[in-house]
């Protein structure tokens, strides 16, 4: 284990020496132009990027510093999986205390010390003048259809007013002034439920925006903790060192000593204003709806303070290797509420929140349905579309063992459970409402008295039974995906379960034209994004018998772009034309 950089500007030489930075000296332009570069750049696995002339601010921006696994690993200090392991050992050894119990975790016990705020009287932060701006700062548009400029990597602290808990989380803020940002408090966000406790009260609620942090409290922003489990605090764990803070200006909020950019202000009650559309990383742009306004009422900054920004999209971007971190970290947790659970992983491809398969050692018939019903009720996890439940000996990470696993043992007909009109990720659209939607469970176990199914598959040609299929691929003779135009995915698949020779295909989905089959991250992202659990599957046959709905045949998936719809995103041609013709003068290296 390595000792963990204690800002940014640290973190940052540290990626320079082990020759994971690229300086860009050319100006490039903080409207859509760093996004293709970025974007570029980590599907490439490339470095990260610091670009030190952005057009309009006079000062420098990073982006996709933690855009790789060894580069996640550099920020942490080692695997990220071993510190999900050490908190395992700890909450394991402890119960109950014991003399050699605590002996066995020293090491870890002194990071679980280090859990805590340490007051200091020193910090490179300085206010900057009045009247209070953002204006200086070289904020980022990302998308041709974006609502306008967006802080895209703010960590945002808020307390609770009534007990005074913390929450640190990012989320993407819209520009409206240089002293009013608009906050997309998604569903089942801490500061959302701390401004809506404000709210209710009548109050204005407090809040700071942070950018640019040493890389443990990047990660702890990050990390979807238990609801009432402090950040900074958790920041402390990561870094096996307290989190130096000092007193807000504006705000009683505990500011980190170490930051770029601190800005302070107030969200008032009752007050909204038109947020979006926004690129996100379901590949698609977010409807406007009205969020909450911070009111800025004071800006900090460094003496020469480093922008830190982010883009989210279509995968792969950096989230991917942040998620998969979190996931790291935290998922050996989830094993202490669910000791059957053996592992468990969200797909990044599909946003995380579409499809998560958890490996599960059945004690009793069904209990991996069980257990994903209990998921469904854990703080981010609920937000889960898709789960597929497979055996402990199936590589959760494999989607083609899973696929495998859906082929041998998944059963339409006593398998399959649909949950409708549930919570759903504020940016799922699929179900036209805000919030809600529906989920699914797919149980692809083995079971004593269920043999796997060898039905055997003999030549298949999707185009003959339909010829509105323009293209096709079958993945691990489990998954049949039809490439269909316009709107007509329905009625393709009506025709498609139907099919005899097809039978023996447990899944088939229609994509649209421009989700590419060759493609297995995109591939991923436009089958899981574009449907609604209880809209648009499709069946053989399903009749209504005792209050049970039995369905019969391969489950179909109409994964189709449909009307209503928010636009994909698509970087526009002159930008893709510019970054084209500049790209030797931005001067980053690839990896061979």
């Amino acid at each position: 284990m390595t000792r963990m950089a204690p800002d940014l500007p640290s973190f940052i030489q540290q990626l320079e020496r082990a020759k994971e930075l690229a300086h860009v000296r050319v100006e490039v332009d903080p409207i859509m132009e760093i996004t293709e570069i970025a974007t570029r750049t980590v599907k490439r696995g490339g470095p990260g990027l610091l670009f030190e002339r952005v057009k309009g601010s006079p000062h420098q921006l990073a982006i996709n510093l933690l855009g790789s696994a060894r580069r996640i690993e550099m920020a942490l200090g080692q695997h990220p999986r071993q510190i999900g392991e050490s908190l395992v050992r700890v909450a394991e050894r402890l119960q109950p205390p014991t003399i050699q119990g605590l002996w066995d975790v020293r090491q870890t016990l002194g990071r679980t010390l280090a859990m805590r705020l340490s007051p200091v009287t020193k910090s490179p932060l300085t206010l900057a003048p009045d009247p209070p701006s953002i204006s200086e700062f070289p904020i980022l548009q990302c998308w041709p259809q974006d609502g306008g400029r967006y802080i895209t990597f703010g960590m945002v602290l808020t307390q609770d007013p009534e007990t005074g808990k913390r929450n640190l989380g990012v989320y993407r803020m819209q520009v409206l002034a240089r002293d009013r940002i608009i906050v997309h408090w998604q569903i089942q966000k801490g500061g959302g439920f701390h401004y809506a406790k404000a709210e209710r009260m009548g109050k204005p609620l407090e809040i700071a925006i942070i950018i640019g942090a040493d890389p443990a409290l990047l990660i702890s922003a990050v990390a979807p903790l238990p609801e009432d489990m402090d950040e900074l605090a958790f920041s402390g764990f990561l870094r096996g060192a307290p989190l130096p803070i000092v007193k807000g200006r504006s705000t009683a909020l505990p500011i980190p000593a170490n930051a770029e950019i601190v800005i302070e202000g107030i969200v008032p009650p009752r007050e909204r204003a038109q947020e979006g559309p926004f690129g996100d990383h379901f590949g698609h742009y977010s409807h406007p709806s009205p969020f909450p306004v911070i009111h800025v009422q004071s800006v900090w900054r460094r003496p020469a303070p480093i922008y830190l920004g982010a883009v989210v999209g279509k995968p792969p971007q950096e989230d991917r290797y942040l998620g998969d971190a979190v996931q790291e970290i935290l998922s050996p947790l989830i094993r202490l509420i669910h000791p059957e659970i053996k592992d468990l992983w969200a797909y990044y491809e599909t946003g995380f929140h579409n499809l998560l398969v958890v490996a599960v050692d059945q004690r009793h018939a069904k209990e991996g349905v069980k257990t994903a019903l209990g998921l469904f009720g854990q703080a981010q996890l609920s937000l889960t579309k898709c789960i597929v439940v497979v055996d402990p000996s199936v590589p959760v990470r494999d989607f083609s063992a899973v696929l495998t696993a859906i082929r041998q043992h998944f059963d339409a007909s006593k398998d399959w459970l649909l949950l409708p009109g549930v919570p759903l990720d504020t940016l799922d659209f699929t179900s036209f409402t805000l919030n809600l939607g529906s989920k699914m469970i797919l149980d692809a176990t083995s079971s004593a008295d269920a043999p796997a199914q060898e039905k055997p598959l003999g030549p298949i040609d999707p185009v003959r039974c339909d010829n509105r299929i323009k293209a096709w691929r079958l993945l691990d003779d489990a998954l049949l995906v039809v490439q269909v135009p316009g709107s007509d995915g329905r009625n393709v698949l009506e025709r498609l379960v139907r099919e005899p020779s097809l039978e023996p295909i447990p899944l088939i989905a229609a994509v649209s034209p421009d989700v590419p089959l060759d493609d297995r991250e995109l591939l991923l992202c436009g089958l899981f994004t574009r449907f609604d659990c209880a809209r648009d599957i499709i069946c053989r046959e399903a009749r209504l018998r005792d209050a049970w709905v039995q369905i019969k045949g391969p489950l179909g998936i109409d994964a189709t772009f449909k009307t209503g719809y928010p636009d994909a995103i698509v970087m526009s041609p002159d930008i893709v034309q510019r970054v084209d013709r500049r790209w030797s003068e931005y001067g980053i290296p690839f990896p061979s």
